[in-house]
């Protein structure tokens, strides 16, 4: 098992920047590639950003690339999301995930992680 706790989201404008973050812990965390989504209201999940397990590779949906930077830290548990040049369309839960493959590969796809954190509110005020 792993458990994953998010921290960081709050209410910024347009234009501010935040940086998620989200401990681990329970097995090896370098075990797993990590993944960010998030979810507004009434929309489905979607992908936002994912990392390989040693942090080499990183991969981004369209909407975040270029403002949203994803990374880890393996020594202390935890990986990142920091958010620049918010967007009101950026407001929604923002949960990590974990990938027992260590890759990357389909890692847009939700169904393809295996442990979730409980989630983080990010609302972005225009």
């Amino acid at each position: 098992q792993v458990q994953l706790v998010e921290s960081g989201g709050g209410l910024v404008q347009a234009g501010d920047s935040l940086r998620l973050s989200c401990a681990a812990s329970g097995r090896t965390f370098s075990n797993y590639a990590m993944g960010w989504f998030r979810q507004a209201p009434g929309k489905e999940r979607e992908f936002v950003a994912a990392i390989t397990w040693s942090g080499g590779t990183t991969f981004y949906a369209n909407s975040v690339k270029g403002r949203f930077t994803i990374s880890r830290d393996n020594a202390k548990n935890t990986v990142f999301l920091q958010m620049n040049s918010l967007k009101p369309e950026d407001t929604a839960v923002y949960y990590c995930a974990a990938k027992s493959d260590r890759t990357l590969y389909q890692s847009r796809i939700a169904d393809n992680y295996d442990y979730w954190g409980q989630g983080t509110q990010v609302t972005v005020s225009s």
